[in-house]
């Protein structure tokens, strides 16, 4: 069953159970690449836009009351999720995201004719371009719902993620900052270190991350809203990108503010390119902890084995009892494509051509999936991984007796040269350091005992 729908091309067949209209309908037609939907988050904040519009041109005398009201009300089923199939379009379609734009439209006018009693679709007595579209141009409305549905992931999902994962680490360093193992450098035996002072490095980038995202937001939540089809604001009254960044500050609760020159944030995404490269660095600490906690727990037998990691799953289906690392390589797997997105988001970016950047689409859909990817990333890892690591003192005290480096500490008393040449002895003869030095008469036993004490070595 269908029903016909027009646009300015004239007459389209639209399934009779869609709210859309002709726009959203040639899309889909036009369109058919890929299976990557345009994120819900950027629809829901489009929607949000709608309702702060309606608002603002209510106040403003720029619609009639009724028809704000009935705006307003399908806008809020959209955005409690009730019409969530009704957004099938993809992010390969314009580069301006205006066919979702128009879908959103398309949709609200839809259903809001549907709730004044004219049936569903068509416009009226709302219209999806002279009413919910009102003041408003795609090329406003998509840069506005990308710095929206950017902003709230990262307040809402990816901040929170990185605190639990952070805390569970500072929780992990705490407990164990006295238990003394072998540092390494170059993949090579090196100096003693804590374990907990070896973790504490992972919680200092974590933090260094998490303040690099929390810089970027700021400029994130400048709002192209109000500049309309180039940024001049043609069709929207004065005062209109002021009035509906305050709106949508209040119905969010986040501080969106409109952006000071809407030429360059129509046309520029130096913003998320910014959040892209925060989150990038996010994703570089998140790929040192999970290998380093891999090659901590290498083995159990023929690798360092100095750390045990929880056995979530068998390893291996040939290989009975073997348990693998798997959550830190879930989360090396995503610090890659995050990475890509990295490079994804600064390529299209790149892209502005005169007064519109026509890749928003892609930098938003690669945007929104590296903050979801590393929400999940850092809170599946903390409560699948590390709260419930487990170090292994005795094969770290076993590796610490039999280390090299700890010759180190000779240097003060017996000089570089000789200090290297028991080192070398004892490597080449497979003895202690104890044994070496003693055999070449460098030092006495009383003097080695009060010399390498690898505790007053961190």
């Amino acid at each position: 069953m269908s029903r016909i729908e027009t646009d300015s091309l004239g007459q389209v067949e639209v399934p009779d159970k869609a709210y859309w209209g002709a726009q959203t309908q040639r899309s889909l037609i036009n369109f058919a690449i890929g299976n990557e939907r345009m994120p819900l988050a950027v629809l829901h904040a489009l929607a949000l836009i709608k309702k702060a519009a309606s608002r603002v041109n209510d106040r403003n005398g720029d619609l009639p009351a009724d028809v704000a009201r009935l705006i307003e009300q399908a806008a809020d089923e959209v955005l409690t999720g009730q019409h969530d199939d009704q957004f099938p379009l993809v992010v390969w379609q314009t580069g301006s995201g205006t066919q979702s734009n128009m879908n959103v439209n398309e949709v609200i006018a839809g259903r809001a004719n549907e709730l004044a009693g004219k049936g569903r679709g068509g416009k009226v007595p709302v219209h999806p371009n002279d009413h919910v579209n009102r003041c408003q141009s795609s090329n406003d409305c998509f840069p506005t719902a990308m710095h929206i549905a950017a902003a709230k992931a990262v307040h809402q999902d990816l901040l929170p993620a990185i605190a639990e994962l952070s805390e569970g680490l500072a929780e992990l360093a705490a407990r164990n900052m006295a238990l003394v193992k072998t540092g390494r450098t170059h993949m090579m035996d090196a100096t003693p270190i804590t374990f907990g002072q070896e973790v504490s490095a992972f919680v200092a980038q974590l933090d260094y991350a998490q303040r690099a995202i929390k810089a970027a937001l700021p400029a994130v939540c400048e709002l192209a809203q109000g500049g309309t089809a180039v940024g001049t604001g043609l069709n929207a009254p004065k005062g209109f990108g002021e009035a509906i960044a305050g709106e949508l500050a209040a119905l969010s609760g986040l501080p969106f503010v409109t952006a000071p020159n809407k030429f360059a944030a129509l046309a520029g995404h130096e913003p998320l390119t910014t959040l892209a490269g925060a989150l990038r660095t996010l994703a570089v600490a998140l790929m040192k902890i999970a290998n380093d906690l891999r090659l901590l727990s290498s083995g159990p037998r023929g690798g360092l084995a100095e750390v045990r990691l929880p056995a979530n799953e068998p390893g291996s289906s040939i290989m009975p009892g073997k348990v693998n690392p798997t959550q830190c390589e879930a989360l090396s797997m995503l610090a890659c494509q995050v990475m890509g997105n990295d490079v994804a988001i600064g390529i299209a970016a790149s892209q502005g051509h005169l007064q519109l950047n026509v890749f928003k689409p892609v930098i938003i859909h690669n945007l929104l999936q590296s903050i979801g990817l590393l929400a999940d990333g850092c809170s599946n890892f903390q409560q699948h991984c590390i709260a419930e690591l487990e170090p292994d003192p005795v094969q770290m005290a076993a590796h610490l007796e039999r280390g090299l480096m700890l010759v180190t500490a000779l240097n003060p008393h017996i000089g570089y040269d000789k200090a290297a040449e028991i080192a070398k002895k004892a490597y080449a003869e497979n003895s202690t350091l104890r044994e070496a030095a003693l055999a070449l008469g460098y030092l006495t036993d009383e003097q080695f005992d009060e010399w390498v004490q690898p505790q007053n070595m961190l």
